[in-house]
């Protein structure tokens, strides 16, 4: 029978498993303890970095519906929950590796999708949801006006059109 306090830890890893929008699983080997504390203030605030134990996050993971990470447990694992924007955490996982070759992303899983230790990098590659929302809203105004332009340019040209004509008119009756 498992004990009380190994089941709570399950309990909580699922609940997190089940609250967060993305996790991240890294191996922290040789990172001292003034370096996990930096790491965890680069993740920022939507963001819990957790050092865990393998057997009871699998557990916790498979109880949350993810199979996908089953390998990726072994060695020492720490995972990343991330509650908020999913690129700013990768983004402050891939600078924090590349200041700390000690820590390595081994993978993870973003809604519901595994993701490779690459695709983790890809994603830290993108633009935060704040600036591709706005270079979206960018775009569709910068539509609007080019439509704008056509709906008023379609009046005015038949209004020159139709003072020409009247103008030729005029000096077709005049010439007579």
């Amino acid at each position: 029978m498992a004990r009380p306090d190994k089941a709570a830890a399950v309990a909580e890893l699922t609940d997190q498993f089940r609250s967060s929008n993305a996790a991240v699983l890294t191996e922290y080997r040789g990172l001292t303890v003034a370096q996990l504390k930096e790491l965890r203030r680069s993740l920022g605030e939507n963001a819990q970095y957790a050092v865990v134990k393998n057997t009871l996050t699998k557990i916790a993971a498979n109880e949350a519906g993810i199979n996908s990470l089953d390998d990726l447990f072994n060695g020492p694992t720490a995972v990343a929950f991330v509650t908020g924007d999913p690129v700013e955490s990768a983004k402050g996982l891939r600078d924090f590796a590349k200041d700390n070759p000690n820590l390595i992303i081994k993978g993870g899983v973003l809604d519901g999708k595994a993701l490779s230790a690459d695709e983790i990098k890809k994603l830290a590659d993108l633009e935060s949801r704040e600036v591709l929302l706005a270079k979206l809203a960018g775009a569709m105004k910068g539509k609007q006006s080019q439509a704008a332009a056509l709906f008023q340019a379609l009046p005015s040209k038949f209004v020159r059109t139709a003072e020409a004509l009247r103008a030729k008119q005029a000096e077709q009756g005049g010439a007579e």
